[in-house]
Parts: structure tokens; sequence; C-alpha cells
């Protein structure tokens, strides 16, 4: 009943928490070295912590899915508290948790409402869960089951089979090559002394961050902030993710699969966070392909010709260089076509670049939807756990919409001319043939 009430209060206070004006980020350390990057956003009676460390798929191992299992039990047991009683504390208060891994980092986060009563319960099982998790052997073996299956389920789905198979031949070897979910043999190794090791490396304040925006003062951050510290180990900083290597030549993979349509991947190494080129590449992108209807891609792809219902691209900027990416579906009948043509786009627009019309259009879309990116609390931790996270600027949310205006179509031209290279590409194709 608390919950309901508390979603219907806060609901009813969406409105009064959109505004124009970026959010002002302040940055701290704790006395045993977490990184605090605290938001105060009074206008809704509510919390967002996220607590984020130097982890993920990439500082798995040998042990490939250790990060994701890790995620998966941390509120499985806590300081004497079983499951069941983690979820009840939380469900009393009206308070979410979540952990969750991907291929950088490792996340555990709360919301809670700032009343006195209900928010400090909260923070007593969030903190358990944080730096007392147990581990317990059954959940353990039971979230081991549900990881094989949802291993064997990936296998009847042509995206997840064409996604893997993507990074694995754009990144080898590399970490950002290797798949979090883990594989059977990795899965059916893994103990749980492998997820206690990884817990006690990986989460410790010297190698994570904390994000909070809320209905607190600064005074309150810094409290909470020290409270959250002292339950993580010191530890150390995790060790710098390898450089990765840029492709040399050209790739392309086919794995047959009894579907009626194909999934593509055409790829690069892209860009990094921090990058100079970040904001040139992200505008022009916007034209070519990350501008839903309005994208060269749709239009020629699907509009025009009718060869895919979904076309599109994007960066995937990361610590060291993420990809860049250009998916499409398309029935199989159509499938050298659809290359065909997306590549003929692709090529297009590197050798000539987008108009003044496009570019124009692109800088309204882009910096006219910003201010509702960070309109919520949810949003805005969102993008701190980014900023911190990377090291970028505390104003990034303030210079976003300015950059991008400033952006001249010469300066997009040769971003794309230098950075994206259609004769060096990876190709994945996952569909056409069945199976025998």
């Amino acid at each position: 009943m608390f919950k309901h009430i508390v979603v219907a209060v806060l609901l009813s206070l969406w409105i009064a928490n959109v505004s124009q004006a970026a959010p002002k980020i302040e940055h701290w350390k704790t006395s045993n070295g977490l990184s605090v990057y605290y938001v105060s956003a009074p206008s809704l009676p509510m919390l967002d912590m996220e607590l984020v460390f130097a982890g993920g798929s990439v500082r798995d191992g040998a042990k490939s899915g250790v990060s994701l299992l890790t995620a998966a039990l941390l509120n499985k047991g806590a300081d004497g508290l079983t499951a069941d009683q983690v979820a009840e504390a939380f469900e009393d208060v009206g308070a979410t948790f979540s952990a969750s891994s991907n291929m950088e980092r490792s996340s555990i986060s709360l919301r809670t409402v700032t009343f006195v009563e209900e928010m400090e319960s909260a923070l007593q099982t969030w903190l358990k869960v944080v730096g007392k998790p147990e581990f317990p052997e059954q959940d353990f073996k039971r979230t081991k089951k549900q990881a094989l299956i949802g291993l064997q389920a990936q296998k009847q789905k042509p995206g997840s089979i064409a996604e893997k198979a993507f990074y694995k031949a754009l990144y080898g070897d590399h970490p950002y090559g290797v798949s979090g979910s883990g594989t059977e043999a990795t899965i059916n190794a893994m103990t749980v002394p492998d997820l206690k090791a990884y817990y006690q490396q990986y989460y410790v304040a010297k190698n994570g961050m904390l994000a909070m925006v809320g209905a607190i003062d600064r005074k309150q951050a810094e409290v909470l902030a020290e409270r959250v510290s002292k339950v993580l180990k010191v530890g150390t900083k995790a060790a710098a993710v390898p450089e990765v290597k840029p492709l040399t030549q050209s790739k392309t993979v086919r794995v047959d699969f009894p579907s009626s349509q194909s999934h593509v991947y055409i790829g690069q190494i892209g860009n990094k966070r921090g990058d100079a080129d970040y904001y040139s590449l992200y505008l022009g992108n916007h034209v070519l392909g990350g501008g839903g209807f309005t994208s060269r891609l749709m239009k020629e792809v699907r509009v025009k010709r009718g060869l895919s219902y979904s076309v599109y691209s994007y960066f995937m900027p990361q610590g060291q260089l993420g990809p860049y990416i250009l998916g499409l579906q398309t029935k199989n009948k159509n499938l050298d076509e659809a290359i065909k043509v997306a590549r003929e786009v692709l090529i297009d627009f590197v050798e000539k670049g987008p108009s003044d019309e496009e570019i124009k259009q692109s800088k309204q879309s882009i910096t006219g939807g910003f201010p509702l990116r960070t309109a919520s609390n949810a949003n805005i931790i969102s993008y701190i756990s980014m900023i911190g996270f990377y090291g970028l600027s505390l104003n990034y949310l303030e210079e976003f919409s300015p950059k991008i205006e400033k952006l001249s179509r010469e300066q997009v031209v040769d971003a794309f001319k230098r950075r994206v290279q259609p004769d060096k590409m990876v190709t994945i194709v996952v569909g056409g043939k069945k199976k025998s």
C-alpha cells in the first residue's frame, strides 16, 4: 500500500521537476577515497543513488560471466538477511533496488523517498547489501541455472547471435570481445568463491564512484557518502582497459539460421568517452542513422525501397574505442540489396557529408530534445554516473547543446572522413539458410 501511495505522489509531482536549466553537479571524495557526484533536486521527495565500480565483463578474464553473476547475487542474502527479507525490507518502505553489470561497469542502485523513517530503513538495508553480501549457495545454484537457460535462449535469437559474432570479429581477444553472459563452460565451472573474489577485488572504495540525485542538501549528501564508503573496503583502482587496435581490412561472417529474416551488423572501431571528435561524430551520425525516420539510412533503405523495417547506426563510446555500428533486419530475399544500399548510403555520406539543411534539422532535434533527457532524477543520475565514471567535465550537461550548436558542416565532414572507413569494416549476417 505504501509503495502505491508513493508512486501516486511522485507522478503528481513529476511535472514540477522538469527544468530547462542544466543541473549543477558537485564532486568530492570521501575519507577513504570513494569519488562522489551529487546533484540537489529538491522538487521531489525522493533520492536516487548509484554506486558504480570499474568492473563489468572486461574484468572477467578467464571466468566469463562472473561479473554478471556477482551483480545478480548481491541482494540474495546480506548481513543475516535472506533474499525474501531483503526484498520485503525495500518493499515495505516503497524503495527499489537494482544491481547490474555491463561491459565496463558494475552498479548497485537505490531509489527511496526522503521521508526520514522510510529513507533510513531503505538505506540500512541497502548498505547491508552493498557491504555484506553473502552469496548463498542455494541462490547461487539457482542463478547459475537461470544463466544457462539464458544462454540457450540466446542461441534461438538471431539478434543475439549476430551481436556476439560482431563483437568477437571486431575485437578478437580484447576484453571488449568477450560476452558478459559467459559461456556454458565458464558458467558451469563458476563457484561461490569466484563471486566473492570478484566482489572483494572490484567492489571497493578506490575503484568506485557514488552518484546521488535528490532532495537532500550538500551536508546530508556528505554524511550519507561517508556512510556508504565506510561499508566498503578501501582497495585499489582497477587497471586500465587495454587500448583497442583498429581494423586493417574488411571481414564478413555469415551464420546460417532458420529464419525468414536476416540480422545484419556492419561496423568498425569508433570513439571513446572524452574523444575530441565526440560531438562532430554524434551530430553527423544523427543525420546518417541516429535520427529515426529523418535519417538517411531510414529514408533510403526503408522508406524509398521497403528493404527493411528497422535500420539505424550509432557510436557506442567506452573507456577505450567502442564500436560504430550500422544495423538492420531484412527479409532474406532482400538481404543482398539491403546491404548494398546501406553501404552506398554510408560511403556517400563519408565522401560528401550532410547537407546544410540536414545539419540544421539534426541540431534542432538534438538540442530541442535534450532538456527532456535531463528532466527526471532517473535521467540525471544516469548522466552523472557516466560523467563520474569516465571523468568527464562537471559542465558536460550544460555544455552539450552549445557544443552541438557551434559545430559546422565542415567539422562533421572532416571527422567522418578521418574516423569512418567503409572499406575496413566487419559485416555480420545471421539468417538465411535453414539448418539441415
